[in-house]
């Protein structure tokens, strides 16, 4: 079978999208990481199909990690399916909907940029009774779509995001289902630089959409941080996380940043 691609980034998290909308395209585990393998397929940190909406959105939105688990959502990869799928039509919409295993969202296209509409974060947990060995700084949890640690740290550039990062994410703590991890610097009030290790890719990745949102969110509880808030990611863009706080409760969360068109190509599956 030749399957046809895109390739597509948001803020260095890149993916590779399909158009799945006829439903034709089967896709196991095992062919899904071997797409995204980055020496022997077309290398990715994740898989998008589209496919078409069951409750009334735009579209059905279906995310799958480099191991091949599928997710319940990815904020980047969010922006570039609203990007995508904004282009499926004779005139390019302004505004996409589409169902994710974590809620209905909505991408706006503002310019170069995509702002998705995301699902209220749920599961907070502050100053959670848990030491890592070496490891500074107090932790965080709370699910922005997917489950996120938090752990503000000095020295970000010289914090071992593999080593922590695997520690935390198959911690006994957050089994079974494991968590992305963030680890977060504040640069000034409204603005924090992080670095993430992501669940089902196994390594840190040059951002992380959910994982952003997660770290502004805390960011605001823990050091009064304003709306919205500027996140620099090791891919080296700046994304805005905009929200309106009550006590500790979120809504009208949304995630600001560019989603870019790569290549598009086929490949013998």
């Amino acid at each position: 079978m030749l399957l046809q691609f895109y390739k597509m980034n948001g803020a260095g998290n890149d993916f590779i999208v399909v158009d799945n909308r006829n439903l034709d395209i089967s896709l196991d585990e095992d062919t899904i990481a071997a797409l995204c393998d980055r020496h022997r397929g077309i290398g990715a940190d994740g898989l998008l199909a589209v496919e078409p909406a069951e409750h009334g959105a735009d579209y059905r939105f279906r995310y799958y990690n480099a191991d091949g688990g599928e997710a319940e959502m990815c904020g980047n990869g969010a922006r570039c399916f609203g990007r995508f799928t904004a282009h499926l039509t004779d005139e390019v919409k302004d505004i996409v909907t589409f169902e994710t295993m974590a809620g209905t969202l909505s991408a706006h296209l503002i310019e170069e940029n995509v702002r998705i509409a995301m699902s209220d974060p749920h599961d907070l947990r502050l100053n959670i009774d848990l030491v890592i060995e070496g490891l500074e700084g107090s932790i965080h949890f709370i699910n922005t779509g997917v489950p996120h640690v938090v752990v503000f740290v000095k020295d970000l550039n010289n914090v071992d995001v593999y080593k922590y990062g695997n520690l935390l994410r198959f911690h006994q703590e957050f089994a079974p289902a494991g968590t992305n991890v963030n680890f977060a610097k504040v640069l000034s009030p409204n603005h924090i630089a992080i670095r993430t290790y992501e669940r089902g890719v196994e390594d840190e990745t040059l951002a992380c959409g959910t994982g952003m949102t997660a770290c502004a969110l805390v960011h605001h509880l823990l050091h009064g941080a304003t709306s919205p808030v500027k996140v620099d990611v090791a891919g080296g863009d700046t994304l805005e996380i905009g929200f309106t706080a009550r006590g500790q409760a979120f809504s009208e969360v949304t995630l600001s940043g560019p989603a870019d068109f790569v290549f598009e190509g086929a490949i013998e599956i």
